[in-house]
């Protein structure tokens, strides 16, 4: 009887070019990396990052969009999720987003193993300078998948993009006389820009109050609470249509 042999798993290496299905099955295997993209076709391994120009950056910009989240409803946060983008074989790992749940009219959605599949309507990067791949291959890679708005926030070069998707096309979203940046699909999602670079969280933190006082944030909310009343109606309709 012939001995079966055992199916190893290659490992990921920074510069393979894989499928997307291939990817995960190789990132899966891996539990101990903790962060890998495929960025059209292409890994990307980053290399460790220390705190001053990443960690503590990063956690600035999560809480910057946790506090909008928690006063959003239908909106939902990611930190270092792994994304399934429907374009081109992609599957980057962003520093952190905000997506539009499916049942309050999104655009992306869950799959039974937890990934979001499709584009968050918002994506945070914190990169090094404007040489970093945040800013060329996937930032052409979020733009073809209709990633709504991008944020990239560039640690050496104390400076911050914010991109918003017009015709198909990122344009830099000029900074306003007052120094502050206005979402376009989230209302009320407002950055001081020169707080963040200053490290400053409580202006930050009071910009998005201010944000979230404005009537426009007031007519987004019912905007997504009657999204999700229709929602639920529709389902309810065909949850009905099908116990027949």
């Amino acid at each position: 009887m012939a001995t079966p042999t055992l199916t190893r798993v290659p490992p990921l290496q920074a510069g393979d070019r894989l499928s997307v299905t291939e990817f995960l099955r190789r990132y899966e295997a891996m539990p101990q990396v903790k962060k890998a993209e495929l960025i059209e076709g292409v890994v990307y391994m980053p290399s460790p990052v220390n705190n001053e120009y990443h960690g503590h950056p990063h956690v600035n910009m999560i809480g910057w969009l946790g506090l909008y989240q928690a006063h959003t409803p239908g909106i939902q946060g990611g930190d270092n999720s792994t994304l399934r983008l429907k374009l081109g074989p992609n599957v980057p790992q962003p520093d952190g987003f905000l997506r539009i749940l499916p049942e309050y009219g999104g655009q992306s959605r869950t799959n039974k193993r937890g990934y979001v599949v499709g584009s968050p309507e918002l994506i945070g990067e914190v990169s090094a300078t404007s040489a970093s791949y945040d800013l060329h291959d996937k930032l052409e890679a979020y733009e073809r998948n209709g990633v709504q708005e991008y944020v990239v926030w560039r640690m050496l070069d104390r400076a911050v993009d914010w991109f918003s998707l017009r015709q198909n096309k990122f344009r830099l979203l000029p900074l306003s006389d007052d120094g502050i940046f206005r979402s376009k699909v989230f209302p009320g999602l407002w950055l001081d820009a020169r707080a963040l670079l200053q490290g400053n969280l409580v202006k930050v933190f009071a910009a998005v109050q201010q944000g979230l006082a404005t009537p426009e944030h007031g007519k987004f909310v019912e905007k997504l609470r009657k999204w999700h009343e229709d929602h639920a109606r529709s389902s309810a309709k065909k949850e009905g249509r099908n116990g027949k």
